[in-house]
């Protein structure tokens, strides 16, 4: 390509009119670039160069539109344009200020992921692979460019047309709005919807398959077994993993030395009923079927979006009460969580609703006197529907004791409104809810232990680390710099932290979709952190705390301390 095309090309691309004074693409660069910079900052979590790249490629293509649009504005509003000359001049300052701004950046980048990957204990990186993230930022950008331009260009057509027919401003504001809307249908309708039936599709075949290491169970007291009311095959791949898990009576014997109570575990799959009342329905009679009820412990379990149920919870509990525990779960979907909110959140919702009722009410008829201690919990989304799955004037005159909420996302309502009111002089990422005398919040480095008010017989209690982006994300983020962030911080979030218009956001999205953590940090809870919880909830009989100790080192990692 010559000199020649190479500059039409740049032109055609970044210029606007030049009646406008300062070149078009100067003010977008220079917003961009700064976009680009900030975005090269640490969040809640470390992220891979494919994440950062894609990042930092919405970053600057937002800082560039941003840029173009103050610039078309300028021009609308027919203020004075610089002479060409000193246009010039200055876009030859900026664009020596923006390669030093991007440089300074870029120079720490790699040390300030190698920060985060410290604290958290993972492996530090090597390189910072300037290369690959520099293309990924450029097709990302060109890609967005065109799509903006696709966008313009339709719109200016339009316009063309019914000109003839409206005056010429109401012609531009009516093909903006219809342009808006063909964009939207495409992308939600045709687009998004395709990609969704094709995700479910794939996540169904998924669920579906059956782990050979999973042997179908052969006791008649387990879900799946050939006396259950529930065909093993229709338990679904998670719902499997579920029945099949945990210590068993083997392991818990192994662990007290002496026998104890067998735990009970009750799940039912999408594909064993047709809707979410005949499934509840369905959970409920197999509860009754295994003695889930003879228990003395009964813990209602909602899962996340593909059904998962994480182990770490479940296993602590059965070991804390010395298996004498009864657990139960439904399937709501096939898709992960960020999916399943972004599609069937409502049905979600229904579901656990569903199952709640039909146990609570079955259990609320049993006499108190012998009736097992009933508890919810829930991680994610899984916290969220446990939330959502039951009224307060429903059970204010016979409650259940307490709920387990770990990881709870930001748009759960109860967690939203207990953080807005906290106490004051309580962090927004540890709040105090008046003397903690129902809801507790508890994270890696302060228990249930830390309240002015007694807790009552009704609990419920919020595990969460600080950096969590699934619970600490949210939209107002774009304008808006939020409690959490400010002093004293979390112990696992960085100093280095800083909050930026817009970026920020991008940043903490990309950290729920696709943030690294070990146990311990973001949203992956750690064993330890839910043996203290279910201690302060449920406070089972006959534990020291050597007792506590040992049962911690018993889900210890291999290789950790």
């Amino acid at each position: 390509m010559t000199f020649q095309g190479v500059r039409w090309f740049f032109n055609r691309c970044f210029a606007l009119p030049q009646r406008v004074g300062l070149l078009p693409n100067l003010t977008g660069l220079l917003i961009g670039t700064v976009f680009f910079a900030f975005s090269l900052t640490p969040s809640l979590l470390p992220r891979p160069i494919l994440i950062q790249g894609v990042l930092s490629g919405l970053s600057f293509s937002a800082g560039y539109g941003l840029g173009s649009l103050l610039v078309w504005l300028w021009s609308y509003l027919q203020l004075p344009s610089l002479h060409l000359r000193w246009a010039r001049v200055i876009q030859a300052v900026a664009s020596v200020l923006c390669l030093l701004f991007v440089l300074r950046f870029a120079w720490q980048a790699a040390e300030w992921q190698n920060a985060l990957r410290s604290m958290m204990g993972l492996e530090l990186l090597t390189a910072s692979q300037p290369f690959y993230l520099g293309l990924i930022v450029t097709l990302v950008f060109l890609l967005v460019l065109a799509l903006a331009r696709l966008f313009n260009w339709i719109m200016h057509a339009l316009a063309a047309r019914w000109q003839r027919y409206v005056p010429l401003r109401i012609s531009y504001l009516t093909s903006f709005l219809v342009v808006v809307l063909l964009f939207w249908s495409v992308i939600d309708g045709v687009l998004i919807n395709s990609l969704m039936r094709t995700a479910n599709n794939s996540f169904k075949q998924l669920d579906a398959l059956i782990d050979d290491h999973l042997p179908r169970p052969t006791a008649a007291r387990q879900t799946g077994s050939h006396a259950s009311l529930i065909n093993w095959e229709e338990l679904g791949r998670q719902g499997r993993r579920f029945v099949a898990g945990g210590p068993g009576d083997a392991g818990l014997r192994d662990f007290f030395g002496q026998e104890t109570a067998v735990p009970v575990r009750v799940y039912v799959g999408l594909a064993s009923a047709d809707t979410p009342q005949q499934r509840a329905e369905l959970a409920l009679q197999e509860l009754k079927r295994t003695g889930g009820f003879e228990r003395s412990l009964l813990l209602l379990i909602t899962p996340t979006g593909t059904g998962w149920i994480d182990a770490s919870s479940i296993d602590t509990l059965e070991y804390l009460h010395r298996g004498d525990v009864a657990s139960v779960a439904v399937q709501y979907s096939y898709l992960n969580s960020p999916l399943t909110m972004m599609t069937n959140q409502a049905y979600g919702e229904e579901t656990a609703r569903s199952v709640f009722s039909r146990i609570y009410g079955y259990w609320r008829e049993l006499p108190k006197e012998t009736r097992p201690r009933l508890y919810l919990s829930g991680i994610s989304l899984g916290s969220l529907n446990s939330d959502r799955s039951f009224d307060l004037f429903d059970i204010i005159d016979d409650p259940f004791h307490g709920a387990l909420w770990a990881g709870p996302p930001f748009r759960s309502n109860t967690w939203r409104r207990v953080t807005a009111q906290r106490d004051e002089d309580s962090p927004a990422w540890l709040p105090t809810f008046r003397g903690g005398s129902v809801i507790r919040f508890m994270n890696q480095t302060r228990g249930l232990d830390q309240a002015t008010e007694a807790w009552g017989s009704f609990r419920l209690v919020y595990l969460q680390y600080a950096s969590d982006p699934v619970t600490f994300f949210s939209p107002g983020i774009a304008w808006t710099e939020p409690d959490w962030m400010k002093a004293p911080r979390g112990p696992d979030v960085s100093p280095d932290l800083r909050w930026f218009p817009l970026v920020t956001m991008l940043q903490l999205g990309a950290d729920t979709m696709f943030g690294i953590a070990p146990k311990g940090f973001g949203h992956e809870y750690a064993p330890a952190h839910y043996i203290d919880a279910w201690l302060g909830l449920t406070e089972p009989e006959g534990w020291t705390e050597q007792d506590i100790q040992r049962l911690k080192q018993h889900f210890q990692p291999e290789g950790r301390e």
